[in-house]
This record gives structure tokens, C-alpha cells and sequence, in this order.
């Protein structure tokens, strides 16, 4: 036997060993019985917003949006990868766990709202392009301040590019109001590209 099969099969009885000792912990050495099933029903629920932490608020989203509804579909010719792109303004100095949160309020806006029948930036083709071409491509930059921001989300809108500006409520870290994240698309990188080939990554 090879050593390397000696150590796979080695670290497969540890597992095996840790995983069996966890389950005789918590059943005791017999099966487990119904009373222990029916005694964890009764376990309290406690209500979800008593079980966030004040180190937790830090990464709270409660953010107002800023954006306009745009026809990609004339974009639905363009080859190539589909991706979404995510701009954090470096001004504000978020933390990272900020700056997530607004991405990830940035990534689901600019979702709903290419996804939604009711919506004038309907385009199922290109959901289709992101969700399934590409693995739902992601790539996070930075901009120096809110001006250059405002100029990408302009040039966006003239390129057919659905575009999405997070304003935080300012119950954290930055001043209410503060415009921190702009999303892009899904849209073509070709197309995305234009927009901010300048741009470096977060």
C-alpha cells in the first residue's frame, strides 16, 4: 500500500472516529429516543432580531437606492461573459465588513431587478447568460470619491447598463445618506469594461 492511500485511509478513521464520538455525545450510547426528540420541540424560539450582537449592527444594510430602470436587451447581441460589478467608494473608508454588506445590497437590487417581469429592465436572456454561462460572475473595484461615481453610473445608463448606487442610513459607521456602492449590470464584460477599465480591484 502507498503511502499516500496509507494517509487517505488514516484520515478517513479520524474522521470517522470524531464523527462517531460526536453522535454517541449527543444520542448517549443507545439509539436516541423519542423523549429526547420530542424534549428539543420544546426549546423556546427566540425571535431572530434578539439574536444580533451590537458587533453585528456594524454590518447592517438599512440602505436607501438610487437607480433607473434601463433596457439591456439591445446588450443581449453582445458575446462574450456576463458579469456584475460592484464599485466601493474608497473616501469613506468603510470596513470590510461594511463595504460587504453594501455590496451585497447592491447585488441583490441590480438581481430583483433584471429578474422582474413588472420591471422596464426585464431581460431573462441575460439573467440566463450570468446565472448559467458564467458561474453568476462577481468583481468588486474601487472608486476615489462619490464624483467619480457619479460619472460611472452616468456612462452606464448611456451604455444600456443597469445601474444601482447604495445610500447607507448612517447608523453605523458613515454619515447617513453617504452614496457607498455602485453595481453594474449583469451586463457583457465588453460592455462593463468601458465603463471601468480604469478602475482598479478592491
Amino acid at each position: 500500500m502507498s503511502q499516500q492511500n496509507l494517509s487517505h485511509l488514516l484520515s478517513v478513521g479520524v474522521i470517522s472516529l470524531i464523527t462517531g464520538f460526536c453522535i454517541s455525545q449527543y444520542c448517549g450510547t443507545k439509539q436516541c429516543s423519542r423523549s429526547k426528540l420530542k424534549d428539543s420541540k420544546k426549546i423556546p424560539k427566540v425571535p431572530v432580531e434578539n439574536l444580533s450582537t451590537e458587533d453585528e449592527s456594524e454590518y447592517e444594510d438599512d440602505s436607501e437606492d438610487e437607480s433607473i430602470d434601463i433596457d439591456s436587451t439591445p446588450l443581449n447581441d453582445v458575446p462574450g461573459e456576463v458579469r456584475m460589478t460592484l464599485i466601493v467608494r474608497q473616501d469613506l473608508k468603510m470596513g470590510k465588513g461594511k463595504a460587504a454588506a453594501q455590496c451585497s445590497h447592491a447585488t441583490l437590487a441590480l438581481y430583483k431587478k433584471i429578474s422582474n417581469p413588472e420591471s422596464e429592465a426585464y431581460n431573462p436572456e441575460m439573467v440566463n447568460r450570468w446565472e448559467y454561462g458564467n458561474g453568476q460572475a462577481k468583481i468588486t473595484l474601487q472608486v476615489p470619491n462619490q464624483e467619480e461615481m457619479d460619472t460611472l453610473f452616468a456612462q452606464a445608463i448611456s451604455l444600456d447598463v443597469n445601474a444601482y448606487i447604495v445610500h447607507d442610513a448612517g447608523r453605523t459607521q458613515i454619515a447617513a445618506g453617504s452614496a457607498t456602492v455602485l453595481g453594474l449590470g449583469p451586463a457583457p464584460k465588453l460592455v462593463i469594461d468601458q465603463i471601468t477599465k480604469d478602475l482598479k480591484l478592491y
